[in-house]
């Protein structure tokens, strides 16, 4: 491995050193020198935690669950983690990573790990590289690993690709909100989520959700529970905890899991491909001659797909 993650590093970050696992993810999440070689040391020892996603609209208090679900599952001392990915701005690409500041009375376990990414532009409510990140947690030893998405809306998709079990958290009052949301996320949903369920429209919420999933055609014969929690108060957490456990249940025995994991190894390897084969044409290609190219584009001397086939043909 390179200077930037030596060996003694990840058995560090194995053993629980949370500021050596910290310097692991950033190698990783950047891409920086030695981030495959992390990869290729840890991957083979991955797929054994429980990955959970956690997906919705904005301000239906997602951050308020998550917390509440990793003081569940570490009642038994598992080691939780949590993947919180946060907008960034389109033009310095940070983030506010206001989940973390959120989750702060878990920071403070010693069994729970709290990485917040910024999502850089990539759409689908995820980083480009969450999915290595979740990749590395679970060959480090974690047991849970939850990812909580942007929460943009509709497109919010590829949290399907990295969780085993998508919970897709409404509230009360969102109205035409939810037959927004029918022909994107709704879909990929595994467990729905009526949060602050104490407010008045939980019922008519609900109704609305079960509405949808009769109208719709599931992806596979699992039909998505519709619990009521109300994360503030705790009230339902346990039905949700539950529910996730019957749906990784149901995922194992129906073959869905290995299908969804197949699918995610797929997407994986074709992002790496194509990463891979962008930087080689980038190589050959010289970035002068491609300025060039995008200046003339720019000057409308010439038009994209010209300007492509010819920096292919060259």
């Amino acid at each position: 491995m390179t200077a930037a993650a030596p060996p003694s590093l990840l058995e560090r970050a194995r053993s629980g050193d949370r500021r050596a696992l910290g310097r692991v993810l950033s190698v990783v999440e950047n891409e920086e020198p030695g981030a495959a070689e992390i990869l290729r040391e840890t991957y083979a020892q991955a797929g054994r935690a429980v990955v959970i996603g956690i997906t919705g609209p904005p301000g239906g208090g997602k951050s308020t669950l998550v917390s509440r679900l990793v003081g569940a599952y570490r009642e038994d001392g598992s080691r939780v983690a949590v993947v919180a990915v946060d907008p960034s701005s389109p033009f310095t690409g940070g983030a506010i990573l206001g989940d973390r500041v959120r989750m702060q009375q878990r920071a403070l376990d010693d069994g729970v790990f709290i990485r917040s990414m910024a999502s850089r532009g990539h759409a689908g409510g995820l980083s480009r590289t969450t999915a290595r990140v979740v990749t590395v947690l679970d060959a480090l030893g974690t047991a849970v690993v939850i990812v909580e998405t942007v929460g943009v809306g509709q497109e919010e998709v590829d949290v399907v690709r990295v969780a085993d079990t998508v919970v897709l958290v409404m509230v009360p009052g969102l109205g035409d909100d939810i037959q927004a949301i029918k022909a994107g996320v709704l879909e990929i949903a595994d467990v729905l989520v009526v949060n602050k369920a104490d407010r008045p429209g939980a019922d008519d919420a609900a109704r609305d959700l079960a509405q949808m999933l009769t109208l719709g055609k599931g992806r596979t014969p699992w039909k998505p529970p519709i619990v009521r929690t109300s994360a503030t108060t705790g009230e339902g957490l346990q039905d949700l905890v539950a529910a996730i456990a019957r749906h990784r249940a149901w995922a194992a025995e129906s073959g869905e899991h290995d299908r969804r994991r197949a699918g995610a190894a797929r997407a994986e390897v074709e992002a790496v491909l194509r990463e891979a084969l962008v930087r080689r044409l980038a190589d050959r290609i010289g970035r002068d001659r491609l300025e060039r190219v995008v200046e003339r584009v720019a000057r409308r001397e010439v038009d994209p797909y010209a300007a492509v086939d010819e920096l292919l043909a060259e």
